[in-house]
């Protein structure tokens, strides 16, 4: 893989990096939660209070939280079976106007949950057993999706610049 480009630096970078190691700190912790509802469940028959709850507010968060930096790193699945025996500038061009699309539609959904963070927290809305606000959730949610629309900006740019 000697003409895979080096891995992006910066500001949009650090801030893909910060959310995917604090997604996997939630997701570790979530893990933990799980393991430890279970045991109890299996020793007392009584599980954390709200377990399912909190697994699933925190798989949430864990899942965009890795989003930006899968797109940033270009980790995410691609398939290249209708681009791969085309030349190289032409291909980075379709792979360009695809990762512009995919910005696009992060943009939206993070303007969307944004949306939904605040009014989820205007409503009060919380979860059923413990009574936990959302909105933090939600408002979680669109910057994981804001972060994914500026990584997958950048390389619609840099494809097009023909330096993918």
């Amino acid at each position: 893989m000697a003409d895979q480009p080096a891995p992006p630096r910066g500001l949009i970078a650090r801030l893909a990096a910060g959310l995917a190691f604090a997604g996997g700190l939630v997701l570790l912790a979530t893990a933990l939660l799980t393991s430890v509802s279970v045991l109890l469940r299996w020793l007392t028959r009584q599980p954390v209070r709200g377990d399912f709850e909190l697994v699933s507010l925190g798989a949430g968060v864990a899942v965009l939280g890795f989003l930006a930096y899968g797109t940033l790193m270009r980790t995410n699945i691609l398939v290249d079976t209708f681009t791969g025996w085309l030349p190289r500038r032409m291909a980075q061009a379709v792979d360009a106007f695809w990762s512009l699309v995919w910005a696009a539609a992060a943009a939206v959904l993070a303007e969307r949950l944004w949306i939904g963070a605040r009014e989820t927290l205007r409503s009060g809305t919380t979860t059923m057993v413990l009574g936990l606000p959302t909105w933090w959730a939600v408002g979680i949610g669109a910057l994981g999706f804001a972060a994914t629309a500026l990584a997958a900006l950048y390389w619609a740019l840099r494809l097009a610049r023909g330096r993918g």
